[in-house]
């Protein structure tokens, strides 16, 4: 008889939503974490990247706010303290995943867990080694930022995100950000509500290549207006230590060109976190850097499965903390209420950025024939209060059934709205029938009245 029903290696979203929802449905379940509880996001990522930029815009408002008759002085900013705020909601947080465990009575072991037979872990920690076997193991170590082979990015002073969330004790006076995806034009945002000078430089032609168009150029526009220098379709070359600082050289458009900045920050994406996960001669098949799973998540190796960034190709929490949910229930023989197909992606810029299912771009490329709507948010009455920049609201549709196939938000709190159009796609709905709901006013939201009356005109038109 094995130790445990459930072992699952990682203790992030994907890990624990799944040890949790294991042992609610009576599995005997133990979790090998070698870091903090809450993994990635909560204790590097996600979690503190948001407090953050809960600070910043704090101190953005305190210092904006002559448009609503306020006015401030000696605004000042302590960094350490901003930091240690960081630390303490990421440690509140992660003891109460602790506290969770403990309650459902999940084994948390601390330690770095290897695979070494197809039923067995052999759990590495300060105290020595010990072997756990399981009837099923669940990967769930989550991923690691990438490090491209640029000469130079090994320099005091170039960090991945990592290393910048370890915190600083003073404000950079400029810090040059290599990569416009989402981690970049976040920590963009940060240091720029600081009053840092921040470069962002981009390899594809705009910011947040992989989303509808017009978010990246929008935002590009605002964080211009803001003062950001921004560089795209710029390959960088290496980064060189100078008298003044870290120098970024690049390429654009075969014209070379260098940043330079007190710090710089390597964001150009994250790689699964696989070293020591598989012991000597055990090997799944891949998926380029991923592991190959199948509908259910399992590997090719016989009872053992994986989720998240390490199978995954949206690396997203909640995608984890879903495909977690899933495999315990399969494992159980209940039936997956979630649509894993239905993703919302959140970006907290200012404003935010929130998306879910296709883009227009997308549908035609698929040969989905889909109408448009838009509102920009230029008379929404929050938007005008707040001052706030250019935002809007476009919705997809299909043009045969009139079905909600996609959102693109980009405004304050989309954030906390995208999941409207995520449960109207979930269930099928209609333009017509998401039209149905009054929204209160005045909200950000009651611009997807006006987004989707605009969508209906034009699809029975």
């Amino acid at each position: 008889m094995n130790d445990y029903q459930l072992l699952v290696i990682g203790a992030g979203p994907g890990g624990y939503a799944a040890a949790l929802r294991a042992a609610k449905l009576g599995l005997h379940t133990a979790v090998v974490e070698n870091r903090g509880a809450g993994g990635t996001c909560l204790n590097r990522g996600c979690v503190p990247t948001k407090t953050l930029l809960h600070s910043s815009r704090i101190y953005h408002d305190i210092c904006s706010g002559s448009h609503a008759g306020i006015t401030a002085e000696s605004v000042h900013i302590d960094m350490g303290a901003i930091f240690a705020h960081k630390r303490q909601v990421s440690e509140k947080l992660s003891g109460g995943i602790l506290s969770l465990f403990k309650s459902a009575k999940v084994d948390f072991i601390s330690g770095t867990g290897t695979i070494v037979e197809a039923n067995k872990v052999r759990v590495h920690s300060a105290e020595g080694e010990k072997s756990y076997t399981a009837d099923s193991l669940l990967i769930a170590t989550g991923s690691v930022p990438a490090r491209p082979p640029i000469p130079g990015l090994d320099l005091p002073g170039v960090m991945t995100s990592d290393e910048l969330l370890n915190g600083c004790d003073h404000l950079y006076r400029s810090i040059v950000i290599i990569g416009g995806g989402v981690i970049g034009v976040e920590f963009a945002t940060f240091y720029n509500d600081l009053g840092c000078e921040v470069t962002i430089i981009e390899g594809l032609d705009r910011l947040l290549p992989t989303m509808d168009r017009e978010l990246g150029q929008n935002l590009a526009l605002i964080l211009k207006k803001r003062g950001v220098k921004i560089s795209t379709g710029a390959l960088v070359q290496s980064v060189e230590q100078t008298e003044h600082g870290l120098t970024v050289r690049y390429s654009a458009k075969e014209t070379l060109g260098q940043a330079e900045g007190e710090a710089v920050l390597c964001a150009i994406g994250r790689k699964p976190c696989l070293d020591g996960v598989f012991g000597e001669g055990l090997q799944p098949e891949m998926n380029g850097r991923s592991i190959r799973v199948d509908s259910n998540f399992q590997t090719s190796i016989p009872h053992v499965y994986a989720i998240g960034d390490v199978s995954s190709r949206i690396q997203l929490a909640h995608v984890a903390s879903a495909q977690g949910t899933a495999v315990v229930d399969f494992l159980c023989g209940k039936e997956n209420s979630v649509n894993l197909e239905i993703v919302p992606s959140c970006i907290y810029s200012r404003p935010e950025i929130a998306v879910v299912g296709m883009t227009e771009q997308e549908a035609k490329e698929a040969q989905i024939p889909v109408k448009s709507g838009k509102c920009v948010l230029f008379g929404n009455a929050k938007t005008v209060i707040m001052d706030g920049d250019r935002c809007f609201m476009k919705l997809i549709a299909r043009a045969d059934n009139h079905c909600i196939l996609g959102a693109q938000l980009m405004c304050e709190h989309s954030t906390d709205m995208i999941s409207e159009i995520a449960q109207a796609m979930a269930n099928h709905m209609t333009a017509e029938q998401l039209a149905q709901a009054m929204r209160p006013h005045p909200t950000f939201e009651e611009a997807m009245t006006e987004a989707l009356n605009d969508l209906i005109e034009k699809l029975n038109h």
